[in-house]
Protein backbone atom coordinates (compact mmCIF):
# COMPACT_ATOMS: atom_id res chain seq x y z
CA UNK A 1 0.00 0.00 0.00
CA UNK A 2 3.01 2.31 0.56
CA UNK A 3 4.20 2.14 -2.69
CA UNK A 4 0.77 2.38 -4.13
CA UNK A 5 1.24 6.04 -2.02
CA UNK A 6 4.67 6.98 -3.68
CA UNK A 7 6.37 5.82 -0.39
CA UNK A 8 9.24 3.71 -1.37
CA UNK A 9 11.16 3.72 2.01
CA UNK A 10 14.43 4.53 2.20
CA UNK A 11 16.63 7.63 3.90
CA UNK A 12 15.12 10.71 2.15
CA UNK A 13 18.86 12.65 0.73
CA UNK A 14 20.42 15.04 2.97
CA UNK A 15 20.49 17.54 0.57
CA UNK A 16 16.91 18.89 -1.64
CA UNK A 17 16.75 20.02 -4.79
CA UNK A 18 16.64 23.72 -3.17
CA UNK A 19 19.99 22.74 -1.39
CA UNK A 20 21.49 21.53 -4.43
CA UNK A 21 21.23 25.01 -6.22
CA UNK A 22 22.05 26.95 -3.83
CA UNK A 23 25.24 24.58 -3.65
CA UNK A 24 25.71 24.79 -7.26
CA UNK A 25 25.45 28.55 -7.40
CA UNK A 26 27.91 29.23 -4.84
CA UNK A 27 30.46 27.00 -6.28
CA UNK A 28 30.23 28.49 -9.41
CA UNK A 29 31.03 31.61 -7.42
CA UNK A 30 34.34 30.35 -5.84
CA UNK A 31 33.23 29.36 -2.56
CA UNK A 32 34.65 26.28 -0.70
CA UNK A 33 32.90 23.20 -0.23
CA UNK A 34 33.69 23.71 3.52
CA UNK A 35 32.03 26.84 3.55
CA UNK A 36 28.88 25.89 1.73
CA UNK A 37 28.18 22.94 3.35
CA UNK A 38 28.51 24.70 7.07
CA UNK A 39 25.89 26.92 5.12
CA UNK A 40 23.46 23.90 4.37
CA UNK A 41 23.83 22.19 7.44
CA UNK A 42 25.81 19.03 5.98
CA UNK A 43 28.96 17.37 5.78
CA UNK A 44 31.48 18.67 3.42
CA UNK A 45 31.72 14.36 2.66
CA UNK A 46 27.83 14.63 1.62
CA UNK A 47 28.35 17.58 0.09
CA UNK A 48 31.24 16.22 -2.43
CA UNK A 49 29.23 13.10 -3.04
CA UNK A 50 26.16 15.05 -3.91
CA UNK A 51 27.86 17.43 -6.37
CA UNK A 52 30.01 14.59 -7.53
CA UNK A 53 26.98 12.57 -8.71
CA UNK A 54 25.32 16.04 -9.79
CA UNK A 55 27.77 15.74 -12.18
CA UNK A 56 27.83 12.72 -13.62
CA UNK A 57 24.97 13.00 -14.47
CA UNK A 58 25.12 15.91 -16.02
CA UNK A 59 28.20 14.87 -17.97
CA UNK A 60 26.12 11.83 -19.25
CA UNK A 61 22.70 13.37 -19.72
CA UNK A 62 24.32 15.40 -22.79
CA UNK A 63 21.85 14.66 -25.89
CA UNK A 64 23.62 12.33 -28.68
CA UNK A 65 23.45 13.96 -32.17
CA UNK A 66 23.02 11.34 -35.21
CA UNK A 67 25.68 11.31 -38.13
CA UNK A 68 23.79 12.05 -40.90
Amino acid sequence: MAAANGNHGGRPPAVDGDQLAVALRRRDAKESVTSIARHLGVGRSTLYRTLAAYDEAATTATPHVADH
